[in-house]
């Protein structure tokens, strides 16, 4: 099974290749509905990016940009309007964002207090999804977030610092969910020039830093691999998933170790990763807080394991596209599943399934979840299938290869 780019590396090397001054080009792009929200935005705040397959050329504006003069779409694609909310604090005039509905239940406020502590206005009117950025006096200082529901916070200021006149000192108290995400969002910067300073507490950007034109190719979406790795997982024999490497940037290929862990073998090949199960799949308890898109992947490898699994640490699931673990619980009781909603994570223990027809509530990662399942159980019916352009436009397609091949 073929996977698309990350949406998560795409989006952060494209707002740094934004703010860049010169052209840069940005190759395996994928075509997922968060990349190509991001990509409009852009262009609506005036850089230009010319896209050709799955290769982009951002000629970038060195942190200039204007506010567009109508609002910009965001849907329900939390790295695009979290990301660009810290960018549009440096565009001139007032800069809107529209969300989905969805989006308007998801958290923000810690983003909101983190720029007005520097001088930064944002309005948010919630029953209406619409964030309104008032831009253009940015000068950067020192500013505190909290990224306890989500780290994409800190990563957002993080990227829109190079370029502001007092730099950027961010103190983080407390936990950072998803934490490897920062990481990520520090790797990607360094790519472009910028060495973000780390230290006990916070992040500190130079004064000085700059992002640099660069020529970039995205990884593998290890999130969208994990549900090849996971369909192995449940129907037994192999999966060969491409261009992905051990040394992935991203948390969520630690799903494989998961999987080992389960009765599964992994086989790195030079350009592919290869899982495969031939004997028994085993429940597990893992703390999953690093890498919690992965999570829909492993609950539907763990409702076909003997013997129980216990996912911990994942409480910031219900601030994602959906409330991901109340909204999981309830659709997969539809088919007899015994799950047990914790207040930080899941209890599963595997029962005999039947078929039912489930409503991923446009979350794309249910989506593909119920997909899986439907590999082993029969009558399976997701509704509003095709959710799944958010990150694996190609998902339906690849799975039908697998379960013909």
């Amino acid at each position: 099974m073929r996977v698309p780019g990350s949406k998560s590396i795409a989006n952060r090397a494209l707002v740094c290749a934004a703010l860049a001054g010169g052209d840069s080009v940005i190759r395996n792009i994928s075509d997922s509905t968060d990349t190509t929200m991001m990509l409009n935005a852009l262009d609506q705040m005036g850089v230009l990016a010319r896209a050709a397959g799955s290769e982009v050329r951002v000629s970038g504006t060195g942190g200039a940009l204007y506010a567009p003069k109508f609002p910009v779409p965001v849907g329900n694609a939390g790295t695009t309007l979290r990301f660009l909310i810290s960018v549009a604090a440096r565009a001139k005039g007032v800069t809107t964002f529209e969300g989905s509905e969805r989006m308007a239940g998801r958290p923000i406020t810690p983003l909101v207090d983190a720029l007005a502590g520097l001088g930064v206005r944002v309005d948010v009117a919630v029953p209406m999804s619409r964030y309104s950025v008032h831009g253009g006096s940015i000068k950067g200082g020192r500013t505190s977030v909290s990224g306890e529901k989500s780290s994409q916070f800190v990563s957002s200021l993080l990227l829109a610092a190079p370029g502001l006149q007092h730099g950027l000192d961010l103190a983080v108290p407390g936990v950072v969910s998803s934490a490897p995400y920062v990481t990520m969002t520090l790797r990607v910067m360094k790519d472009f020039g910028v060495e973000v300073q780390v230290r006990d507490g916070g992040f500190e950007v130079s004064r000085e830093a700059r992002y640099f034109p660069a020529e970039y190719t995205v990884e593998a979406d290890a999130s969208g691999a994990t549900y090849p790795f996971a369909a192995a997982a449940i129907v037994g024999g192999a999966v060969r998933v491409p261009d992905l490497a051990q040394d992935s940037m991203q948390s969520d290929a630690g799903l494989v170790d998961v999987l080992v862990r389960m009765g599964c073998t992994v086989r790195w090949e030079r350009d592919a990763a290869v899982m495969e199960r031939h004997g028994t799949l085993r429940g597990v308890e893992v703390d999953m807080n690093a890498m919690p898109d992965a999570v829909p992947a492993l609950v539907a490898a763990a409702l076909f394991a003997e013997g129980s699994t216990r996912i911990r640490n994942v409480a910031h699931l219900r601030y994602k596209e959906s409330d991901r673990l109340g909204t999981l619980a309830e659709q997969l009781r539809l088919l007899g599943a015994n799950i047990t909603v914790l207040d930080d994570g899941l209890d599963i223990h595997p029962v005999p399934l039947h078929g039912a027809q489930l409503d991923p509530h446009e979350d794309h990662r249910l989506a593909m979840m119920f997909g899986l399942i439907g590999l082993r159980v029969p009558g399976v019916v997701v509704e509003d299938p095709m959710c799944v352009r958010k990150s694996y436009p190609r998902f339906w397609e690849e799975l039908d290869r697998l379960s013909h091949s």
